[in-house]
Order: C-alpha cells, then structure tokens, then sequence
C-alpha cells in the first residue's frame, strides 16, 4: 500500500499521525509525507521564530526518525488557500506516488493553512478510495472533530514522540508542557477505544 500524510507544515503529520505511520512502516507499506509549505513564519511584529533552512533540517529529521519519504511543496505558511494550485499540488502528489490512502488535515480546523488544505484534498482525493483526516491542533471550533475512526499506537508511541522532539524549534517555543500535552491525548484516544495509546481520525472514506 502506497500512504501519503499530508501536512500543511513540518511537525503537523508527526503530531497528527505520526503514530500511525509507523505503524503503517512497520506493515511494510510506503509512507509518502508531504508538507504543502516552507513552514517558516514570523510574529505579529516580523521577529523571525522559524526560519526556513531550520524547519527543513528539522523536518529532514523527524522524516529519518520515522524513515518516511519527505516531500517538500514551497508554499507560504499562512498563505494557503483552497484554489486550483493548490488542488493540483496535491494531484501531482497522488498521481505521481499512485497512493492508495492519504491522511490529510481536518477540514475545519481553525489554522487557515490546516482548513485549505483539507478542503484541497477531497478534491484532489476524490478517486482515492480511503481518506482520512487528523487535527495537529486543538482549538475550539463551531463544528465538532467527528473521531470514528481510531488507530492502535501503544507500539509506535515512542517513534511518535521523538518525531515530534525533530522538531526542536517548536519545542522550544511550546516547552515540555506541549510535548506532554500531545502524550496525553494519546492516552486519552486509547481510552476511549480500549487501549493504551491513540490516533483519532474523522473518517471521510474507507473501503475494505
């Protein structure tokens, strides 16, 4: 099976479904990620937080870590929208790496680049049989994140983690308590299906 995790920057597959892909790894599957940005950003005021080089050296590792095969797009970060460039980015994608299922960003999460992107795959994913999206944040939306779909990761939750750590400048910013945060949430999907840790996915399409 040919698996494509779509990311709108470096650290969103890893926390979104980084277990998961190892687990696909460890199957024997190929593992496609591509992330649609640059993922280099600023804050309000222009002070650089991370640069481009930094979040691809970071990404590179988190990629050896996992050992995905990394695809880089080149968009802006915060500069992603649900248009026709972008829909055939992610086409070129499908075709080029005849992929057969993509996990992608939930299509209402509330980061611009997150929600554009989703949309973009359902597009571009119309004829991939099974299609699957992950939030990498979690703030508060007007629509619910219909989990229904959950993924076993008791085994690979160590590779998650240290995937998410790659990315150091993140890290940094965020402090142990972002790290912890993620921990927690995989335990908490586990629970609510009966195991010791979890990815949570809305389920758009699945055939067996």
């Amino acid at each position: 099976m040919n698996v494509l995790a779509i990311g709108a920057h470096f650290d969103d597959v890893e926390i979104g479904c980084g277990g998961t892909i190892a687990r696909h790894l460890a199957n024997g599957d190929k593992v496609f990620v591509y992330v649609v940005t640059n993922s280099e950003y600023t804050d309000h005021d222009g002070r650089m937080i991370r640069d481009r080089a930094t979040a691809l050296r970071e990404g590179r590792a988190a990629a050896e870590i996992l050992n995905y095969e990394l695809i880089c797009g080149d968009f802006d970060t915060w500069g992603v929208s649900f248009n026709h460039e972008l829909i055939e980015a992610i086409n070129i994608v499908i075709d080029d790496y005849k992929i057969d299922r993509i996990y992608t960003h939930w299509d209402y999460d509330v980061h611009q680049d997150h929600q554009a992107i989703g949309k973009a795959t359902l597009a571009a994913g119309r004829r991939i049989n099974n299609l699957l999206m992950y939030r990498s944040n979690l703030y508060m939306h007007t629509n619910d994140f219909r989990a229904n779909y959950f993924v076993d990761i008791t085994d690979y939750l160590d590779l998650k983690m240290k995937g998410i750590c790659a990315h150091e400048n993140e890290v940094t910013k965020f402090g142990p308590a972002w790290l912890d945060f993620w921990k927690t949430e995989a335990r908490n999907n586990g629970q609510r299906v009966g195991v010791q840790y979890a990815e949570a996915f809305h389920l758009v399409k699945f055939i067996w």
